[in-house]
Parts: C-alpha cells; sequence; structure tokens
C-alpha cells in the first residue's frame, strides 16, 4: 500500500504542488513518522517517505527542514554517515539564506559537528561550532547549547584550558539572559574541569559562588535538586580524590538526602519561560546511580567492603533495568567504575575467582565502545596487577603494572600503580635498583607527587613494609606509626588494619609480646569488620604464635583454627581462580587499540578523557582511578 501511494505521489508531483503544499507535505511527514516509531523502526520507509518531498520542489523552509530530517535519521539509525552529512550541509547552507528559521539552522549544526567527530573531523566541527556560536547570540536556548557542545568537544581532546573558557563565557551570557539556573551549570561544569586540572585554588571560590547561587535560586524543584546534586558531588569526589574520608561524611550524607529527596518529585511538565532555562543536568535515574557510585567509592576507600558490595549491587541492578531503555554511553561509564570497584573489593575478601571473571566483563564492556578501552585501558591492567598479586605471580603482577604506568595520564593512579608495583619487588627480594627508583618518585616525607591523604599514607606503609623486610625495626615503626596517625585521622580502616598486624609482627619478632598482642587483636577485629582475608590470615598466624609464647594453650589452639579455616578457604579460591580460561588474561600484554610510549616520571596533571552526558558530566568518573588504600 506505501509503495503504491509513494508511487502516485511521484507520478503526479505537479498537481500536487499546486494543492495546499501542507497537505502533501503533512501526509508524507505523517508516514515517515509512523514508519520511524515502529517497533521495529521501519528506517528505509521512513527515509523513502521524506526523500519523495524533494519531488515536490518545496519552498526552501520544507527543503531545509526535511534535509535536517533525512540527515537525523541516517545518522541516528543507519552506518550511512556519507549520506547522513550531505543531507545536513545541505540543512546548514539552505537555512542561513532562511530568516528567522533558528530552530532548524542551529540543530543542523549541532548534529552536523557530531558527526564530524564521529568521523574524526575535529577540525571540521570545531569552525562549524564557533560559526554557529557567533549567529545565535539572539537565541539563548541555542546560544547556551552550541557553548556547552564546543566546550565538550575541547574536554574530549583534553584541552581543558579552552573548555573553561568557553564555560565562562557561557556563565557570563547566562547571567545577561537572567538565567541564574543555566549560569549554575555552567559555573559547576567549570568547576570539574579545575578539579580535573588541580587548579584548587580556582575551586574553591568557584564552588562557593556556586553553593550561593543554588540556595538563592527559586525555580523547578526538581531542576533545584538537581544543581544541588551536581554541587554535592564535586565535593565528595573532591575530598574522595584528596583520600579524606572521614572528612567527606557529611557532604556525603547530604547527597544521599538530597537524592531521597529528588527520589520523591514527580516531573513537571511545565516548561521554564526562560529559554535558557531548557537544561537538566542528569535524569534523575541517572542521578540515582551516579549516587551509588561515589557511595561505593567512598566504601571502598574507608574499607567498608560489605557496605560497598551492597551498593554495588543496588546500581548495577538499576543500570541493567537503564540500559534496556536507554543507549547513554554515560550509563557503561557508571557499569565499568562500579565493576572496577568491585573487583578490588572481591581481592580483598577472598574472592579471586568472582573478580577474575569481572574483570574479564569489563574487558566485554570496554570492547563495545574505543573511549571506554581508551579511558580504563590503565585501569584494567592495575586490576589484572593486583590480582595477580593476589596469585603470587609476581612476573605477570610487574608486567602489568608497567603496562599500566605506560598508558595512565592521571597522577593519582600513577601514584597508585607505582605503590603496588613497590610492593612487588619488595616481596621478589632482589629488584634493589628498581625498588629504590620508585620509592625516590612516591618519598612521603619529601615531594610527594599527588595531594591524596591516603596515598601518602600508604606510601609510608610501602616504606614501613621495605624497613621490616631490612630488619630496621625502629624506623620501620616510625614509617607505620605516621600510618596509623594518617590513616586513624581520615579512618582508613584497611590501612590501619595491615600497620597494626606490620606493628604487630615487629613486636614480636623483638620479643615484645605483649605490646605485640595490643597491636595484632584489634588488626584481627578491624580486618574482620571490613572483611579482609589476607589480613585475617596474618593476624591469626600471629595470634596462634604469640598465644603459644604467652602460655595461653585454649587461645593458641582457638587462633590456629582460624589460620587453618583461611588458609582453606583462600587456598581452594587460589585453584578456582587459576582453573578458570580467564587466568590467561594474566599474560596479556596491552589491552585495547591504544599505543602509548613509556613514562619515566609522574603525569602532568590532565585527566582522562570524561564521559559526558548533555555536557553537565559526572565529576568522579570516568577517570575511574581505584579509590581504595588497598596495598598487598
Amino acid at each position: 500500500f506505501v509503495h503504491v501511494l509513494l508511487r502516485s505521489f511521484q507520478a503526479a508531483p505537479y498537481k500536487l504542488a499546486t494543492e495546499a503544499p501542507e497537505r502533501w507535505y503533512l501526509a508524507l511527514l505523517g508516514f515517515a513518522e509512523h514508519f520511524r516509531t515502529s517497533s521495529p523502526p521501519k528506517i528505509r520507509l521512513c527515509v523513502h517517505c521524506l526523500q519523495a518531498v524533494f519531488q515536490f520542489k518545496p519552498p526552501q523552509r520544507i527543503e531545509a527542514r526535511t534535509h535536517l530530517q533525512l540527515g537525523s535519521v541516517l545518522y541516528h539509525h543507519t552506518k550511512n554517515s556519507e549520506l547522513a552529512r550531505n543531507h545536513l550541509e545541505k540543512a546548514w547552507y539552505i537555512s542561513q539564506q532562511v530568516p528567522q528559521f533558528e530552530d532548524v539552522k542551529f540543530e543542523a549544526a549541532s548534529i552536523l559537528s557530531e558527526l564530524f567527530c564521529q568521523q574524526n573531523l575535529v577540525d571540521s566541527a570545531k569552525p562549524l561550532l564557533r560559526k554557529a556560536i557567533q549567529i545565535s547570540q539572539q537565541t539563548p536556548y541555542w546560544h547556551c547549547r552550541l557553548l556547552f557542545q564546543l566546550a565538550q568537544l575541547h574536554t574530549l581532546e583534553k584541552d581543558l584550558v579552552s573548555a573553561c573558557d568557553l564555560l565562562g563565557v557561557g556563565a557570563e551570557y547566562a547571567r545577561v539572559v537572567g538565567s541564574e539556573y543555566t549560569r549554575a551549570l555552567f559555573l559547576l561544569s567549570k568547576g570539574m574541569l579545575l578539579l580535573m586540572e588541580r587548579k584548587l585554588a580556582e575551586v574553591h571560590p568557584l564552588l562557593t559562588l556556586c553553593g550561593t547561587i543554588v540556595e538563592n535560586w527559586q525555580g523547578n524543584p526538581i531542576q533545584k535538586e538537581s544543581l544541588r546534586v551536581f554541587f554535592l558531588v564535586l565535593q565528595v569526589t573532591h575530598y574522595l580524590d584528596a583520600g579524606q574520608v572521614k572528612s567527606v561524611k557529611p557532604c556525603l550524607k547530604q547527597l544521599q538526602q538530597c537524592i531521597q529527596t529528588i527520589s520523591t518529585l514527580h516531573d513537571d511538565e511545565i516548561l521554564p519561560s526562560n529559554p535558557a532555562d531548557l537544561f537538566h543536568w542528569l535524569p534523575k535515574e541517572h542521578m540515582c546511580v551516579l549516587v551509588y557510585l561515589v557511595t561505593v567509592m567512598h566504601s571502598m576507600q574507608a574499607g567498608y567492603l560489605e557496605k560497598a558490595q551492597k551498593y554495588t549491587d543496588k546500581a548495577l541492578m538499576q543500570l541493567e533495568k537503564l540500559k534496556m531503555l536507554d543507549c547513554s554511553p554515560i550509563l557503561s561509564t557508571f557499569q565499568v567504575i562500579l565493576l572496577e570497584h568491585i573487583i578490588m573489593c572481591r581481592l580483598v575478601t577472598g574472592h579471586k575467582a568472582t573478580a577474575l571473571q569481572e574483570i574479564s566483563q569489563v574487558c566485554q564492556l570496554c570492547q563495545q565502545s574505543p573511549r571506554l578501552f581508551t579511558n580504563h585501558a590503565a585501569q584494567l591492567h592495575t586490576l589484572l596487577g593486583l590480582y595477580c598479586i593476589s596469585v603470587n605471580c609476581m612476573d605477570n603482577a610487574e608486567a602489568q603494572f608497567t603496562t599500566a604506568l605506560r598508558l595512565t595520564t592521571h597522577q593519582e593512579l600513577w601514584t597508585y600503580i607505582v605503590t603496588n608495583l613497590a610492593s612487588v619487588y619488595i616481596r621478589e627480594g632482589n629488584r634493589h635498583q628498581e625498588l629504590y627508583s620508585l620509592l625516590e618518585r612516591i618519598n612521603p616525607d619529601h615531594n610527594f607527587p599527588v595531594s591524596s591523604h591516603c596515598l601518602r599514607a600508604a606510601a609510608f606503609y610501602i616504606r614501613g613494609l621495605l624497613s621490616f623486610f631490612q630488619g630496621r625495626y625502629n624506623e620501620a615503626k616510625r614509617f607505620l606509626r605516621e600510618t596509623l596517625k594518617m590513616s586513624n585521622a581520615e579512618d582508613l580502616n584497611r590501612l590501619t588494619a595491615c600497620s597494626l598486624v606490620l606493628l604487630g609482627h615487629i613486636f614480636y619478632v623483638l620479643g615484645n609480646h605483649r605490646e605485640s598482642n595490643n597491636m595484632v587483636v584489634p588488626a584481627m577485629q578491624l580486618a574482620s569488620k571490613i572483611p579482609d582475608m589476607s589480613v585475617q590470615l596474618w593476624s591469626s598466624a600471629l595470634l596462634k604464635d604469640l598465644n603459644k609464647a604467652l602460655g595461653n594453650t585454649m587461645d593458641a589452639h582457638e587462633a590456629a583454627q582460624m589460620h587453618q579455616n583461611f588458609s582453606q578457604q583462600l587456598l581452594q579460591d587460589h585453584i578456582a581462580a587459576c582453573s578458570l580460561p580467564e587466568h590467561n588474561l594474566i599474560s596479556v600484554g596491552h589491552i585495547g587499540p591504544a599505543q602509548s610510549k613509556p613514562r619515566t616520571g609522574p603525569p602532568p596533571a590532565s585527566p582522562a578523557c570524561y564521559e559526558t552526558a548533555a555536557f553537565c558530566l559526572m565529576g568522579t568518573d570516568p577517570r575511574a582511578e581505584p579509590l581504595s588504600d588497598r596495598l598487598r
């Protein structure tokens, strides 16, 4: 029926064209929309209907709009990017000749620039967006949207200076047109980029200004709460990035209360009166997952691993539901970051086989997106390195960490990898030159490469571990007491447990059994609470020997039984993990297509590419560095 109808349209175009233009146009448009929204969509028939419009030699307004519709359908639903580009370029060219045709003109420019970026033609996208921005100043919605888009493009190129400049221009423009809401979005986005650049002197006054704007703005409740979530996410991730797990708790609690408020609000269909306010940071369902994510990051860093696992399960369940209806790339980014954290959780709690299967799952997710591979290749190799340590494959661990160092451009992740690689060299016992070279770069007493409280405390622990192995016990105690002081100050429970058990071991070697017991008992209690299988194994072995030395036969027997149970659990898990086909991943030299030159020192303070959603992106991410204080 449709083919017959289209042939009848094409057979008599001149007759139909003399009738009211809207009749034939609306008929074809109606058919095209019907086919586009069919289940499944019938894109070929939709395109045929739109192409039939040109048979009638329509006026420029209809011609330009039809080219835009064809370009958009082809771009979003087919792989025919050249034909899509052809239609979008015609829409952009024709619409500039038609007065008061802003929507078609700027939408064509926006989609065409997206297509250019997809084709790696960034140098074509940037001048197009600049011209569109230049001529859109009388159209607030499109001017702001195009500024966001160009800023996003610069961010993906890691040109954060240009991106910040554009966001500053957008904030001032929004103020001039009376949109405090969109001004806050621009400023919060700029604050996020400044955090990525570690420009803390500029971040603090900007976030203070943002807080004032958000609290004073009176408008749509969901929009107001979403601004508060954005603001609080930046604050929480800033604290976590600095390793300040205790200090972040008030902000994290506010964030969790805020997302609960949003979940009770109903979406208001009333559009804002100011066109510049027609933006939203993230859908509230995405915000819920994001809050779960930062809660998991906090729990991992603090050593509340059961809590981390609980929130990871909730978030992943929510993500599975969302991905059935939404193909937004940020959802895959959330999923990868969550899996990276739960993998570390499994390694600590003695579930290596499950961790290995989840590492394989992350690999598969990244294979579906070149951007994910680029952003997470270093983290993947780091996780494989941690897994290798857990199964005592030290040569493979060294290879994985070395590859990760070559790939990362993020200072905190670089420091984290070097710290773990140093622990590998300490355990091997014969890599003195390489070890001292690494330790010079992560000296916690002098020019530590990052501001992270957690990583600096971990560096003290590594120094204490080395001194212990070298028999320099007084020096080891000094380093470990520094670790304890720092970890207690910020509730870094895993570092506290590790430091206590190592101090207990030192006192045991020195023959001070009472003091050793005073260290090992709380270490065991804390490790059981986390739970950390390796520290429990270590503590139970020490308790067995301590109680024997102190003449506590019953306690020694109980500790010996605990040690036997932990040994059996870890051995069974070790055998299960090494028997999996995924275990072969430890021999993979490089995951992903990206190649990088070897890095010999700390990288510059530039982030891995961040995934974005309507440009006002999640501030944690997408870098996704392992934020636990995990050390083997």
